[in-house]
């Protein structure tokens, strides 16, 4: 198979160089427990070992294991590895080739990131078409892995308060005067206006569908990256090129086929947004799974008008994760609402042609964080793994890098900085804090 084919050659490759080294049976254990250190982790089941096992070979398994969580040079790498810094560029540029790892500049030097399983290298591996993997087989493991098994879905999106990910409102359908309440960061066209590069590759859900015989209709070629991100992708071929204007007449394709768009759960630097439909995209299918959204949801709601409603049901059609049903009422049919799935993300105002649903904004504003790494410091900090995060390989025993760590956990609620505080149990924290 072109997977079998794909693993021998990357074992031949390991073999020529000068760091193949015999690893036994926890190789893939110990990458699963690098992964697991990072807030958004994954379950080490049989399938996620299954699944590393056609994304690695057992070599590169046990090279990747040893990366720090933070971005690091090929220097860096070669001093953790103990070879030289040309070998190490060679596996680490092979392996951003393969979108395993995203490489990006920062202040004029090349730094490489292994991000998390998701949104990260479980979703580039179907971003375009690919021989060197079995496609379908993958499609076939994250789908039990991650829509038939529970652990993972639900580390990601119930677990904490904060999720990698939300909903940006559709802004056509939040209407005067409650449109000048959206802000910049929670509109997808400022996004797009303000990236600095723009990829569009295939829709990595309903492609994982499509091998399972289960896609929808809905536009593939019409999921969004930006910024570092989209650097990466577009560079080794897993992205293409757009420009604003393209990417924006995508962002109007996609409100016209009634997707959703969830993106990047932070305010600055947002590197992707998906355009998501109910019955493909992991994190529709949670909410319908768990009954939840507090995690994810906009900062708007729906509000229903019974007045000029005549009971077709077309919201109830349209709505993405079923949070509208109708029900009987004096005055016939009528939607009601369950507001703890809501989305808050317009597709059924824009399907109601008596114009009888609108969005307001919630009575409480959900708090956006502010870039990455304050996301990953909430994050860290309601999963109990910050002190991973501050420590991993003494990667922020810099200045600059614990200064930046220090900075978003000062800025954490009260709550969220008690855990922070007694994940580090640093004097030199606790200090800070008071």
């Amino acid at each position: 198979t072109a997977v079998s084919e794909g693993n021998r050659r990357h074992g031949a490759e390991n073999r020529e160089g000068v760091m193949a080294h015999h690893y036994n049976n926890s190789t893939y254990e110990r990458l699963a427990d690098r992964l697991n250190r990072f807030p958004q982790g994954a379950p080490p089941t049989a399938l996620l070992f299954d699944i590393l096992k056609m994304l690695f070979t057992e070599k590169e398994a046990g090279l990747v294991a040893q990366l720090p969580i933070k971005p690091f040079t090929a220097a860096a790498a070669a001093a953790i590895w103990k070879c030289s810094e040309t070998e190490a560029r060679r596996v680490l540029d092979a392996l951003a080739g393969r979108a395993i790892l995203v490489d990006m500049e920062q202040n004029g030097e090349q730094v490489f990131c292994l991000p998390p399983p998701m949104a990260g290298f479980f979703e580039f591996s179907l971003m375009r078409v690919r021989s060197d993997l079995d496609q379908r087989a993958l499609s076939e493991l994250y789908h039990q892995y991650i829509n038939v098994e529970e652990d993972f879905i639900r580390e990601l999106f119930v677990k904490g308060e904060t999720s990698l990910g939300r909903i940006f409102v559709q802004e056509p359908a939040v209407r005067p005067p409650h449109d000048l309440e959206i802000l910049d960061y929670e509109r997808a066209t400022q996004v797009i206006e303000t990236a600095s590069e723009i990829g569009v590759s295939l829709c990595y859900c309903r492609h994982k569908m499509s091998h399972m015989g289960k896609a929808c209709g809905a536009p593939q070629d019409i999921c969004m990256t930006f910024n570092t991100a989209a650097h990466s992708l577009i560079k080794h071929g897993h992205a293409r090129a757009v420009d604003k204007a393209e990417c924006t007449e995508l962002l109007h394709k996609a409100y016209d086929h009634h997707l959703v768009q969830f993106g990047e759960n932070n305010r600055e630097g947002v590197n992707f947004i998906c355009n998501c439909c109910g019955c493909c995209c992991e994190a529709l299918l949670a909410v319908q799974r768990f009954g939840i959204t507090r995690t994810i949801h906009s900062n708007f709601i729906v509000r229903t008008e019974s007045r000029t409603c005549v009971g077709c049901g077309a919201c109830v059609r349209r709505c993405p994760v079923g949070a509208l049903r109708l029900r009987d009422m004096p005055e016939g049919q009528r939607p009601v609402l369950n507001e703890e799935i809501c989305l808050g993300c317009g597709v059924c105002v824009r399907s109601c042609p008596q114009d009888s649903i609108t969005l307001v904004p919630r009575k409480e504003r959900t708090i956006t964080p502010v870039n990455t790494m304050h996301r990953a410091v909430l994050m860290a900090a309601e999963r109990g793994t910050l002190q991973d995060l501050a420590f991993d390989n003494k990667v922020l025993f810099s200045h600059r890098l614990l200064g930046a760590l220090l900075g978003c956990v000062l800025k954490l609620p009260g709550l969220s900085q008690t855990l922070a505080r007694k994940q580090l149990r640093s004097r030199y924290v606790e200090a800070l804090m008071e």
